[in-house]
């Protein structure tokens, strides 16, 4: 009797032991499901995944998650661009809205360059001045420093003629130059502007100056004028010399046949 007592509680206990370790796996299944739930329960479109306590913690995946701070808290919300202030970083697992971080910028392109300054502000190259750097001018209507500074310049003219000290004869080696206009220089600063002339050397056939051919042929009747006079000198005191013979000289005397 005892015996048969004994076998019915052993048989009882390893009913209750097999049975209480189902129900603690369903309890424990139900309370995942349960937590599951409350994780992705009521996010806003566009959120994948969210909590009560941190907002969205997993954006869907064509939109950028920015964390806002709350007191101490990082609230998620899901948008479709980064805001002014932020720069858009994508990878395979989450794109992520990145805070710029360079002084005196407002709205960047990537963590090292700005592309937009504080009011008052330069940009150039990534970062804000409170001036352009040297050799560099503000663009027209902007807060951007540009290099060389912008001007708009006319079209070339076309060469001069082959020159040299000014004259434009009796050399075979001279310079010919081109000129152009600025038609409008930033902050009316000329000295930012490109050069507006342009020299370059040229080789032309010598030809004689109007001048020196005056001159040549002035000096050529100079000479020849000097020449007649000289020859009639030279005429006049031959003549001379045979009339009136110097004494001394002895004159031949001809017979008469």
């Amino acid at each position: 009797m005892q015996l048969g007592l004994f076998v019915v509680v052993v048989c009882l206990s390893w009913v209750d032991i097999t049975g209480g370790g189902g129900s603690s796996k369903a309890l424990k299944g139900k309370r995942q499901r349960r937590i599951s739930t409350e994780v992705s329960q009521g996010c806003a479109k566009g959120c994948d995944l969210c909590s009560e306590f941190n907002g969205c913690l997993r954006c869907s995946p064509k939109l950028f998650i920015l964390l806002e701070r709350n007191d101490i808290r990082q609230i998620g919300i899901c948008l479709p661009s980064c805001p002014l202030g932020y720069f858009d970083m994508r990878n395979p697992d989450m794109n992520k809205c990145i805070k710029c971080k360079i002084e005196n910028c407002e709205d960047c392109f990537s963590r090292n360059f700005c592309t937009k300054c504080k009011e008052g502000l330069y940009l150039h190259k990534g970062k804000c001045y409170t001036t352009c750097p040297e050799g560099y001018a503000a663009a027209n209507g902007t807060m951007e420093c540009s290099s060389p500074a912008q001007c708009e310049m006319s079209e070339w003219g076309p060469w001069s003629p082959c020159s040299k000290k000014r004259k434009l004869c009796g050399f075979r080696r001279g310079n010919e130059e081109r000129s152009r206009k600025i038609l409008q220089a930033p902050s009316g600063d000329v000295s930012v502007c490109p050069p507006t002339t342009e020299r370059r050397r040229c080789t032309v056939q010598r030809t004689p100056c109007p001048e020196v051919r005056i001159k040549k042929k002035e000096e050529e009747g100079k000479r020849g004028h000097v020449n007649e006079e000289r020859n009639r000198k030279d005429g006049r005191s031959g003549s001379k010399r045979r009339k009136g013979a110097p004494r001394g000289t002895v004159v031949p005397v001809t017979s008469p046949p």
